[in-house]
């Protein structure tokens, strides 16, 4: 969770907070094999959104009381300069006073409330619009003292109809609700989504072990039967080709705890040599001549005699082909013997 996501959290209420934080535990338990990065992110955006949110209304429900207060404070001064219209000053701050509880009870309601329903931000919008009206209404009763009277009774008549909208402000926050409750059961279908998506995967996982086992099982079995096919074709191939006489049958062989594929003692231009050889599908990695190369230096501490390195192969990359010419290896493809029977 970043740092700032975190300090929004603080500023939501505790009901909604220990929701929202219960929500993250609950990603954060299933994010690696669950939720798409795409439904994380927008998922955070709705969290972010709702942050925001219950931030705004924090804030326009502080400009209300401020209003409020002032409107107090001028009710006051009224009460002061209009002693003649006492009883109906009283009837004002009743009328006030039923209005200050009113409000504690739509403040109690909105820290409730999840927050960021579009409906509630504009009701309050609409009830910021009504203070300001009646504040606006109590500064020219202030003003104009010789119509206070008149100003009284459309002060009265604004206060019956800001009764009516706290009335449409706890309507919005039952729609929020039952708006809320959808957003729950939307969770709750994600959260069954992801079951199945797990149990998909890792149905997938099998599937794939099993491929790979078969794969691998596949090439061991190419790779055997190049060997068998070499220890047949090579002879007669080094002996046309590359001079170079078997005077053993080609083995496999176990020399300083390497395994040797092709291993036997052999006769070029007059000297004895010892071949040394390797088998690979494919020559297109140039790592696979070093390999050949450490076996065949391991080889050449036990005996004495000039090692001649072989890789035989079906086919072998032009690059990787060169590299081992210069190396001093001899590279058979398998189609060559074809070619000299």
């Amino acid at each position: 969770m970043s740092v700032s996501l975190y300090r929004k959290l603080q500023t939501v209420t505790p009901d909604l907070r220990e929701v929202l934080l219960s929500l993250f535990e609950e990603v954060e338990r299933n994010r690696e094999e669950s939720v798409s990065k795409k439904e994380f992110v927008e998922l955070k955006a709705v969290v972010r959104e709702l942050a925001d949110a219950q931030l705004k209304t924090d804030k326009q429900l502080s400009v209300l009381t401020g209003k409020v207060e002032d409107l107090a404070e001028a009710q006051k001064r009224t009460e002061v300069r209009l002693e003649e219209l006492a009883e109906a000053q009283k009837r004002t701050e009743v009328r006030l006073g039923e209005l200050a509880e009113a409000q504690k009870r739509t403040e109690i309601r909105l820290d409730a409330l999840t927050g960021k329903v579009e409906e509630l931000a504009e009701a309050q919008r609409r009830t910021e619009v009504r203070m300001e009206e009646l504040a606006e209404a109590q500064r020219r009763t202030e003003v104009r003292l010789e119509e206070l009277a008149e100003a009284q009774k459309r002060t009265e008549i604004r206060l019956d109809a800001l009764t009516g909208k706290v009335g449409e402000l706890a309507e919005a926050q039952r729609r929020t609700e039952v708006r809320l409750d959808a957003l729950a059961g939307k969770v709750e279908e994600l959260a069954e989504a992801q079951t199945r998506t797990e149990k998909e995967v890792a149905s997938l996982a099998r599937g794939l072990k099993g491929t790979r086992e078969q794969l691998g099982g596949l090439s061991k079995s190419m790779a055997y039967a190049l060997e068998n096919e070499a220890y047949r074709k090579l002879p007669a191939y080094l002996a046309s080709v590359h001079g170079i006489r078997v005077r053993e049958r080609i083995v496999r062989a176990d020399v300083a705890d390497e395994e040797i594929n092709f291993f036997a003692r052999a006769e070029k231009d007059g000297k004895p040599v010892i071949l040394v050889g390797e088998s690979v599908l494919r020559l297109d990695d140039a790592s696979k001549l070093k390999s050949l190369l450490d076996k065949v230096e391991k080889v050449g501490s036990v005996y004495g005699d000039e090692l001649v390195p072989i890789l035989v192969t079906h086919f072998a990359k032009p690059k990787v082909l060169e590299k081992a010419q210069q190396a001093g290896i001899c590279v058979v493809q398998s189609f060559e013997w074809s070619e000299n029977p």
